[in-house]
């Protein structure tokens, strides 16, 4: 009987312990969907807001903004980075997405008062970020291509972002960025990379403005970063990258002008890989360059 009971009380606290343990998994599941159905909801605020125009709004269907901040992990609570935001797009959605419970830094080019590309960028942006309340809280740190610069205060950084720009910054330029990117962030942190993609066996001298994804995932790797997945929501099947004036034949640019452009508006924005890599525990950049040295 004493045998009987011991079992009948070993069953008993089993069948607690599992239904805790549910108890527990469920609870962490349902923050986890709370979390994210409330992450698309301030996303989708944002993508429809009044501050932004008709024509950014129309590139929505090639850029895909909720999908992609979504599988980079985006959350309203983050300290984003996003590197040379050029005229702002994306900044229209981060910012008001992040206004009040995160914070946005705009790495950009510094204006050094020369009347230059770099130079008279950073004016339109600032131009553009006093123009709206949205913009409010964005804060701008210099970022200087090919070399070293602090995007964000190092460590800080939840998710850094870059948007179609490796293709201008070339092989030293991407290489240093990533270790930018690394310095920035947190451990555990998120580096989100969209770029022109070019297609397996096609010579980049015959794609210009296209990058590899394999070369890019190994660039990234040599930073320190860990490859956590590639989405290819911002794919494009009819894009197969030799166009006569590269990437740029396509819209918006329309390089060509009139000339065939009902054939390229159909093909429609460029292919786009995407993807995402995580900083490891227990890593700095100058510990991953003395473990491969």
């Amino acid at each position: 009987m004493i045998k009987l009971k011991s079992l009948q009380s070993l069953v008993t606290s089993a069948v607690v312990a599992s239904t805790l343990s549910l108890s527990a998994l469920a609870s962490i599941n349902l923050s986890a969907h709370e979390n994210h159905d409330h992450s698309g909801e301030m996303l989708e605020q944002a993508v429809s807001g009044e501050h932004r125009s008709a024509k950014n709004k129309a590139r929505d269907q090639y850029r895909h903004p909720v999908e992609t901040l979504n599988f980079f992990g985006f959350t309203p609570e983050m300290t984003v980075v996003e590197i040379t935001p050029g005229g702002g797009w994306y900044t229209e959605i981060l910012a008001p997405a992040l206004k009040g419970t995160g914070k946005l830094y705009g790495a950009h080019y510094p204006d050094t008062g020369e009347d230059n590309y770099y130079s008279n960028s950073r004016k339109k942006l600032e131009k553009k970020l006093a123009s709206n309340v949205v913009f409010s809280e964005v804060v701008l740190t210099d970022f200087v291509p090919r070399k070293q610069s602090e995007l964000a205060p190092q460590g800080s950084a939840d998710l850094v972002l870059t948007f179609r720009n490796l293709h201008n910054w070339k092989d030293a330029g991407v290489e240093q960025v990533f270790k930018d990117a690394f310095n920035a962030l947190k451990v555990g942190g998120v580096l989100g990379v969209v770029e022109h993609r070019l297609p397996a066996g096609v010579a980049a001298e015959n794609a210009v403005g296209y990058v590899s994804e394999a070369h890019t995932i190994k660039q990234a790797k040599a930073a320190g970063f860990r490859f956590a997945g590639a989405s290819e929501v911002n794919a494009n099947s009819k894009d197969l990258a030799v166009h006569p004036k590269g990437v740029w034949t396509l819209p918006p640019v329309l390089r060509l002008g009139e000339k065939d452009k009902a054939k390229y508006l159909a093909i429609g924005e460029s292919d786009r890989m995407t993807l995402k890599f995580v900083k490891p525990e227990n890593t700095s950049f100058s510990d991953f360059k003395k473990q491969n040295n």
